[in-house]
């Protein structure tokens, strides 16, 4: 990773780029806490009331790429940007005003702009105009830089997974999915999912992209699609991990409308969800997988079966499916089990889901209104 000797600003607060690496440094493997946040120019900004979003969408950038414009016309250090960007709005997308102002520029300057702003900026909004600068025309020994601030997902997110997607970036692009959650993981796993992808990849986003979080409506029918997720779990190679996503993932698109693709848009919607079902049956119960499968016969039971791709018949059977599974002796056990423990939330979820299961088959899957749960709302 290249880097000018252009000094850093006075004062004592830590860079962005320190704190995303100090932050990093404490779990390597996993996101950041609270997504990064605060940011250490957390109290000025607060107290900041900064500049409202331009009503018209076309203009936004436009006065960021100004003031670009302007300091490369002269031959000002990238320095002169550290506090450049206070009054103006600063899209966190890819932005054309912007992107247009790098390529207007001499390229050299420019990346050495956008790699000195990223890695010496206290500020926000310097050091996303430096993000998107290396966007514009990202070079490969800039990985390590783009993907570290890209830890700070929330925010800059969305610039390093299209710098990381330029150019061969899919493996840097899977390395920063692996450590992103809330927004950040949804706008690192869509550019993953419009990369080419690699086996280690494809097995990512089948098994882990979905981690619980009601955002991932927003990409769940991407990785659906673009991970082969038909090929996988009706192929001989199918393991626990696998259908445990799937529980995930079909979760997420029978309640994602408005979000991202439901299974209603998702053409093998009806042959995932019957291979799912059977696998399901040959695993071993835990309170998770109990969940997870009540919850999504739930969804399921309580929608018209066209939004399952299904007919009436297909989703009744299906829903008989699962209920057979968690009916069975050794699923009930062991969410009672789990039941008698005060500290498990999950377990009385699960019991007030397939007990609303079992009433609305037994009236053949209307929505019969039914007793409040002792347990909550």
């Amino acid at each position: 990773m290249s880097e000018t000797t252009e000094p850093q600003p006075l004062g004592p607060q830590i860079t962005l780029f320190d704190h995303a690496l100090r932050l990093h440094r404490q779990s390597p493997d996993a996101p950041l806490a609270r997504e990064g946040e605060p940011y250490p120019d957390e109290d000025p900004h607060r107290r900041r009331t900064g500049p409202r979003t331009p009503e018209d969408p076309r203009s936004q950038g436009a006065d960021v790429a100004a003031v670009l414009d302007a300091h490369f016309a002269g031959d000002a250090p990238p320095s002169e940007l550290a506090d450049a960007f206070h009054d103006v709005h600063v899209p966190i997308q890819h932005n054309e005003h912007i992107a247009a102002a790098a390529l207007r520029a001499d390229r050299q300057r420019v990346q050495r702009t956008g790699r000195w702003l990223v890695r010496h900026g206290t500020d926000r909004c310097s050091v996303i105009v430096g993000l998107a600068l290396l966007a514009a025309d990202w070079a490969e020994e800039d990985t390590e830089l783009i993907r570290t601030i890209g830890l700070l997902s929330n925010r800059f997110g969305p610039l390093a997974a299209k710098a990381l997607r330029r150019r061969g970036g899919g493996e840097a692009l899977l390395w920063l999915a692996q450590r992103v959650a809330g927004w950040g993981r949804v706008y690192v796993v869509e550019e993953l999912c419009g990369w080419g992808l690699s086996d280690a990849a494809r097995a990512w986003l089948l098994r882990h992209s979905c981690d619980g979080h009601f955002l991932n409506g927003y990409f769940a029918g991407k990785v659906a699609t673009a991970a082969h997720l038909h090929e996988a779990i009706i192929g001989p190679d199918v393991d626990d991990a696998l259908v445990d996503h799937t529980s995930r993932l079909l979760g997420s698109m029978a309640d994602c409308a408005g979000m991202g693709l439901t299974l209603a848009g998702y053409p093998p919607a009806r042959a995932v969800l019957e291979a799912h079902a059977g696998h399901l049956a040959r695993q071993s119960p835990t309170v998770g997988r109990y969940v997870s499968a009540a919850v999504l016969a739930d969804r399921l039971a309580s929608n018209p079966p066209e939004r399952a791709g299904c007919t009436s018949g297909q989703r009744d059977r299906l829903v008989r499916h699962y209920l057979a599974v968690l009916d069975s002796e050794q699923w009930c056990r062991t969410a009672r089990a789990d039941l008698d423990r005060d500290d498990d939330f999950h377990a009385w979820v699960a019991a007030d889901v397939a007990a609303r299961l079992r009433l609305r088959a037994f009236t053949g899957g209307r929505r019969e209104p039914h007793p409040p749960s002792d347990h909550g709302p």
